[in-house]
């Protein structure tokens, strides 16, 4: 795997090996990365069920201001901690061994939204991705502006809505496929003016 885009384009990224690490392929990232592009410049990005840190190590590398990894499982957080430092990343990044419930709590206590929310887990745990979407869908952590981008199986379905959270697209590539949110229309009206 390499860095697709961004200053340290083209350098690899470990993985780990005989585990059931599903690193997000080269072909969805620059997918994703594609849709998100150049407002991920200076963004707040958390990458949710990092494991190799892939997506966020290719944020940082394309000008995000601020990248939060969470993982839980130790030895994928060694592996994000060895890609950093081989990709010479010192600076701007912040690394949770939690558990992605519990980070969103902690995080959520400092109330300052992310631009964008990415989550992978694995899809041996799928109801991970109900609950944490219902998390996010009442979080402070998702403001008017932020986008929450789930990667999944194809075959895995995901509700329209999770509370403030509506789906607004889906890209799928083979197996797999990407669902957007954003709060929805109601939810941000409400504050707006009558002529916006």
């Amino acid at each position: 795997m390499r860095i697709i885009s961004g200053q340290n384009r083209g350098q690899r990224i470990q993985t780990l090996r005989g585990t059931q690490l599903r690193p997000t392929s080269d072909q969805m990232r620059e997918t994703l990365f594609d849709v998100l592009g150049p407002s991920v410049r200076g963004s707040k990005f958390l990458d949710a069920y990092a494991g190799s840190g892939a997506v966020g190590l290719e944020a940082l590398s394309r000008g995000a201001n601020e990248v939060v990894f969470v993982e839980h499982h130790r030895a994928t957080v060694e592996l994000i901690r060895k890609n950093l430092a081989a990709l010479k990343m010192e600076t701007g990044f912040y690394l949770m061994n939690a558990k992605v419930l519990t980070a969103i709590e902690r995080l959520d206590e400092e109330g300052e939204p992310f631009d964008f929310i990415f989550l992978d887990p694995p899809y041996s745990e799928a109801n991970e991705y109900h609950h944490t979407l219902r998390q996010l869908g009442r979080s402070r952590l998702v403001g008017p502006g932020s986008l929450v981008i789930a990667e999944h199986s194809r075959h895995y379905f995901l509700e329209e809505k999770y509370n403030r959270l509506e789906r607004s697209r889906s890209i799928r590539h083979g197996d797999t496929q990407l669902t957007f949110y954003r709060i929805g229309e109601e939810e941000t009206g409400s504050s707006e003016g009558p002529n916006d």
